[in-house]
């Protein structure tokens, strides 16, 4: 790493540190409903005329049965919307291409894509999909998918921070002196409905509207016109595609969403015009995931608790990314056998523009926040720099994660944490006063089982079928890690992927499309299931005060135990099967064997 490097790394990690504690602030004002923000007086009327219009009492709270419904149901209306504009985008407007409706698996894997925050997309965008799909079909589902999951986050953290008792006194006497008292057990955890509204209207389209006019003064292009041909040097002509792109890449990078205008995402100029563009978009990625950090401590009234959350990301996150640009700086080991050694390291694959370490650096912010954009091709990684984002997303997208999910991700990481030392000490395991009982610690590992078996299932599967070799653009342990990378993409909601894979051939074969479609659909809503779950076994339990055998949930020791308990469960789980890919092919390639 250069001297610039380092700079920017610390530019970076300086920021995100600096902006976390104002969202932090600023989320626990929009996410309660009777918070106040200073866009009150322009979006105030906006938000009851909603909840007028759709029947919604914002004083009426749920109970997590309740949310869940209510979660899948607008989910399930979601598919079915964006499924039907995908199958007739030939016959609806703003179509300048021309360009002819989806078939139905691809249909059914855009939908189910964009639903579920995950944008993995087997096909390219700007020929494929019209500007009114794009904008109507697809941008939709960047700020609602977004929206569900900082909701769903919030509903996890009132589970933990609420008692779950309120005492209501009853007077029949002149001088108003109580005569009874009536205990009323509560177990809720928000309305659904409030958190989905509220994110939107005060949280998304603010910072979106801001952030993309910022990306227009960029020369990112915002426009509704037809694709510009244009003659090049040697005489043959370029299609170049137009179209309201700044708009869309706001929502995509904010909402930890990532699905590209074009084919080559944040590689594209357009999409990514300039190295501050690159940089703010990279910071983007991670803040409203690192603000519900400083979210969860103030609510819980324990703000080091917070901190040592958010440091045990960073850890993390900090090692991920030094150990991808070190082995993307060191070059290709077939290179260095060969005697041809690349001053400039593994530039296959990367802009020039951008570079070594800024296309780590911006790998591992992609799949560590479950965003899923890329400004370099993953798939021309060396055998551990792309092994780097695969472990990340296999670590269930906890290293912020996408914009709720990495909180709920990690905060079951924290129970299971809670939960081993508590055995060690031989004490029934406390969580910030509620005692952590066998539902919990079951409904934290059916989350992380749910994961895994997903993952690892479907990669089995396609690994040993003519469907899924007949996708691969490279035979071996790297085709393998291709297919792995696919599915860990696909349940982990990232949406990224090694682009040798061809999920969509040409030949119609919809293998691909239909299984990564159903492993986004368990990674999400099976996941969100025992989550909400666990949302409101929390909320139903009594508080009971610290005493000198608690556990702290704060300082370097918690946090440690963290970082231990990710690690360790995310090596039992996939070890073995990054030893068949990524691994092997790096002993493979340092032996300056082809594979």
């Amino acid at each position: 790493m250069h001297p610039s490097d380092w700079l920017q790394f610390a530019l970076f990690l300086g920021l995100l540190t600096l902006i976390t504690k104002p969202l932090g602030l600023y989320l626990i004002q929009v996410l309660d409903a009777n918070g106040r923000t200073w866009l009150d007086p322009f979006i105030k009327p906006f938000e009851r005329i909603t909840y007028k219009l759709l029947g919604i009492d914002p004083q009426h709270e749920q109970n997590w049965k309740q949310y869940t419904f209510a979660i899948l149901a607008f989910s399930l209306v979601g598919v079915v919307f964006t499924y039907t504009i995908l199958r007739l985008q030939h016959i609806l407007p703003l179509n300048p291409q021309g360009l002819p409706a989806l078939s139905p698996h691809l249909a059914f894997n855009t939908a189910v894509s964009f639903t579920t925050n995950t944008n993995w997309q087997s096909y390219g965008g700007e020929a494929t999909m019209s500007y009114f799909s794009q904008m109507v079909g697809l941008t939709f589902h960047n700020f609602a998918s977004a929206a569900t999951g900082i909701a769903i986050a919030a509903a996890l953290v009132r589970g933990i921070s609420r008692t779950n008792f309120q005492v209501r006194s009853h007077s029949t006497t002149s001088d108003s002196k109580p005569t009874n008292l009536e205990v009323r057990f509560t177990a809720t955890v928000g309305n659904f409905w409030v958190d989905l509204t509220r994110t939107t209207y005060y949280l998304l389209l603010p910072l979106c509207a801001v952030f993309a006019i910022f990306l227009v003064s960029q020369g990112m292009i915002q426009n509704f016109d037809a694709s510009t041909t244009a003659t090049t040097l040697e005489g043959s002509e370029q299609v170049i595609a137009q179209g309201p792109m700044a708009s869309q890449v706001a929502i995509k990078m904010l909402g930890t969403n990532g699905g590209g205008f074009f084919n080559a995402n944040a590689a594209h100029p357009f999409e990514n015009p300039t190295p501050l563009s690159n940089f703010v978009q990279m910071l983007s990625i991670f803040a409203i995931g690192s603000g519900l950090t400083y979210y969860l401590g103030r609510m819980v009234k324990n703000q080091a608790h917070g901190w040592a959350v958010w440091a045990a990301m960073m850890v993390l996150f900090v090692s991920a990314t030094l150990v991808c640009a070190h082995f993307e700086a060191a070059g290709n080991p077939i290179h260095q056998q060969l005697g041809i050694t690349a001053a400039d390291g593994n530039m296959e694959g990367k802009e020039v523009r951008f570079g070594i370490f800024n296309s780590s650096l911006f790998a591992t912010i992609t799949t560590a926040a479950s965003c899923g954009a890329v400004n370099s091709m993953h798939d021309s990684f060396t055998a551990i720099g792309g092994l780097v984002p695969l472990f990340m997303m296999e670590l269930g997208e906890v290293v912020i994660g996408g914009v709720g999910a990495g909180l709920y991700g990690m905060l079951v990481f924290v129970i299971l944490a809670v939960f081993i030392a508590g055995l060690m000490v031989g004490r029934t395991p406390e969580y910030l006063g509620k005692k952590i009982q066998a539902r919990e610690v079951k409904l934290a590992m059916l989350t992380l089982l749910i994961l895994t078996l997903t993952i690892l299932g479907f990669t089995a599967w396609a690994s040993v079928s003519a469907w899924g070799l007949a996708g691969l653009n490279n035979a071996g342990p790297h085709g393998f890690s291709e297919i792995l990378y696919a599915f860990s993409s696909a349940t982990a909601n990232n949406g990224s992927a090694f682009a040798g894979l061809t999920a969509n051939p040409a030949s119609g074969d919809p293998h691909y499309n239909i299984t990564l479609g159903l492993a986004m659909l368990i990674g999400r809503f099976l996941m969100i299931i025992p989550i909400m779950a666990l949302a409101g076994s929390l909320a139903a339990k009594q508080t009971s005060p610290p005493s000198s055998g608690t556990f702290p949930v704060n300082g370097a020791t918690f946090t440690f135990l963290l970082i231990g308990i990710v690690l360790l469960i995310g090596a039992l789980n996939f070890l073995p099967a990054l030893a068949l890919g990524p691994i092997v092919e790096h002993f493979l390639t340092t032996q300056g064997k082809l594979l």
